[in-house]
């Protein structure tokens, strides 16, 4: 960690890399990698400790509280229409069930039964790392390295 550089010299030298293979840019894209994969190991196991799937344990965990279909989706960066398969087989095991939005009748909302309110509390104790993989980081940090990332996908 370099807690003496400003956000700005570090957008500023992110920048200015005119050498995108040297052994920093290496070393940082291993990072990436192996971070994506702490993350996807502990989320595979722990969905697969319940017989599901990572994206269904991701969804489930995301209908802890009634939600839109639609959140859901966003929420797994998937299209409303594969959600929808994702869903009903959460709902086929009790896990979930679906409802009419008192507000908007043409929007379903989804919420986790008692079943997956259980089986949602365990995925999160199985996978301490994946459910919060920036834990360990202050809200400087993370606000920094947002704006780094911002600034990787902008090239």
């Amino acid at each position: 960690m370099c807690p003496d550089i400003s956000l700005c010299q570090a957008l500023g030298t992110l920048s200015a890399m005119s050498h995108p293979t040297d052994d920093l840019s290496r070393d940082i894209v291993g990072l990436f990698a192996a971070v994506n994969r702490r993350y996807a190991q502990e989320s595979e196991a722990a969905a697969a400790a319940h017989d599901l799937t990572p994206l269904q344990a991701k969804a489930l965990l995301a209908a802890e509280e009634p939600v839109p279909t639609r959140r859901i989706a966003e929420r797994l960066h998937a299209e409303p229409s594969n959600v929808t398969v994702i869903i009903d087989r959460l709902e086929s095991r009790g896990l979930v069930e679906r409802s009419v939005d008192p507000g908007d009748r043409r929007v379903k909302r989804v919420a986790a039964t008692e079943a997956g309110r259980t089986v949602a509390a365990d995925l999160r104790a199985r996978m301490p790392f994946a459910a919060e993989p920036l834990a360990r980081l202050t809200t400087p940090q993370r606000e920094c390295l947002r704006d780094l990332l911002h600034l990787l996908l902008e090239a």
